[in-house]
């Protein structure tokens, strides 16, 4: 089996499908391992270290020719693939459903890493979280780059500089991950969530729980552990909460999302104005729509004296470790099903149906039926 290892096309991908390490590692499985020249050069991984590793290393054409497994972080032209292959990328089909259905046109089987269950024994292979994990770090170093202060207390003999007040809005694997960060550099952090579920996560990083205590019955836990959407009640109870302490807060983390949805407005232009000049808000939602009003993808913006960061693909600004990552993810998952005797992967139903865009010339994965 040949498995081909694709160059980022996207504007701004830096990040690549296999790193020198994994390629060893398919290589010892038994498969051959092509890298389009210059793949890794944006995360730091050179052509010489792939060949090193046993990996031949060629042109586009030469790369796909021939090949069973196509590797991609973010989804290749369907004309470019092999009929038959099979494509393992990050390929956002609810916003992007014609690219989809050029791959169910192609023969090309597609699999949606982001559509990994977030079941137990798929937990090596999530690259939601690997890369969340890294965007939660990633957006308190942002953060901290556009905030004219210190983040830590002080005590000078010139005077004491008190701690930054930092609260982290969502509470899944990158806002987890903000809080640590924020801890770490000496902020005083607090955070809320609608899945009262978060609460002792957070009390057990050290920061400070905000949470709607008055309205019962509305736990905001949605299917495999993202927030689900809330009442109106809630809403409102929340709003009122958050208005309250965001007005005192140096710098807001943002990273609500839910999936196949537009990301959920949780800063409105009034919050924003209620916070002191020089205050900063990161929202890592941008790029489906921003829990901050007024957040613009890819660019800084100035409301009201508030600094709101809107970087697109903040894995990719750590485009090394978010590539060891993301390859690790890809290797788990092949290397669970590799058959020996038939030298490929041989996919459960579990894992199989549930990354499983396209098959046989048609689009297959029930999340993307239509409704009835």
């Amino acid at each position: 089996m040949k498995i081909a290892v694709l160059k980022e096309g996207a504007s701004g991908e830096r990040r690549v499908a296999a790193t020198p390490e994994t390629a060893k590692k398919f290589i010892a499985l038994g498969a051959e391992v092509a890298v389009e020249a210059g793949a890794g050069g944006a995360a730091s991984f050179a052509d010489a270290d792939y060949q090193a590793a046993g990996a031949t290393v060629a042109d586009r054409a030469a790369t796909l020719a021939g090949a069973g497994i196509v590797l991609a972080v973010q989804g290749p032209d369907a004309a470019d693939l092999p009929r038959g292959a099979m494509l393992a990328a990050i390929l956002n089909p609810f916003s992007d459903r014609a690219r989809v259905d050029a791959y169910a046109a192609a023969g090309v089987e597609a699999l949606a890493m982001e559509f990994m269950p977030r079941i137990t024994r798929a937990q090596s292979m999530d690259v939601l979280s690997s890369q969340s994990n890294l965007s939660g770090y990633k957006a308190v170093l942002d953060a901290a780059a556009e905030y004219g202060r210190a983040f830590p207390m002080m005590m000078t003999a010139a005077g004491t500089v008190s701690a930054a007040r930092v609260f982290v809005m969502g509470v899944g694997v990158a806002g987890l991950q903000a809080i640590a960060t924020a801890r770490r550099l000496g902020a005083q952090v607090s955070a809320t969530d609608v899945r009262s579920a978060t609460k002792e996560q957070i009390q057990s990083l050290g920061a400070k729980a905000i949470f709607v205590e008055d309205v019962k019955g509305i736990e905001g836990e949605g299917a495999g552990g993202y927030a689900g959407e809330m009442s109106a009640e809630y809403q409102a109870a929340q709003a009122e909460l958050v208005s309250a302490h965001i007005a005192k807060q140096d710098i807001v983390i943002t990273t609500a999302l839910i999936p196949g949805r537009a990301a959920p407005r949780l800063v409105s232009d009034a919050q924003i104005a209620s916070m002191r000049p020089g205050s900063v808000i990161v929202d890592l939602a941008v790029e489906q729509g921003g829990n901050v009003e007024g957040a613009v993808a890819g660019e800084v913006v100035e409301r009201h004296g508030v600094r709101i960061v809107g970087h697109r693909n903040v894995p990719s600004r750590l485009a090394a470790d978010a590539s060891a990552l993301y390859s690790r993810n890809l290797y788990n998952f092949l290397s669970t099903f590799w058959d020996k005797d038939a030298g490929r992967p041989l996919l459960d139903e579990e894992i199989g149906d549930a990354v499983r865009l396209t098959k046989d010339g048609a689009v297959v994965n029930a999340r993307l039926a239509p409704e009835t």
